[in-house]
């Protein structure tokens, strides 16, 4: 194969952690919203963890995409 090819091999597989990220924030605010249906007084407190739960999880989904261009672009 082509060093060209390779490129484009491994920033295809360094995207496959954005799945994992999706995955992550459906969690997150499924979790959320179950913990609200359950208990709506303490919307504020479950707020603000769901929110630092969520950057977080795009964090490690932005990191993903910084590889990627990295790999291409480098």
């Amino acid at each position: 194969m082509e060093l060209e090819g390779l490129k484009y091999l491994g920033a295809g597989l360094a995207v496959i952690g954005v799945i994992g990220a999706g995955i992550g924030i459906g969690n997150v605010f499924a979790a959320f919203i179950t913990a609200v249906g359950r208990n709506p007084a303490a919307r504020n407190e479950v707020f603000t963890m769901t929110m630092l739960g969520f950057a977080l999880v795009e964090a490690i989904a932005l990191f993903a995409l910084v590889i990627a261009l990295v790999i291409l672009f480098a």
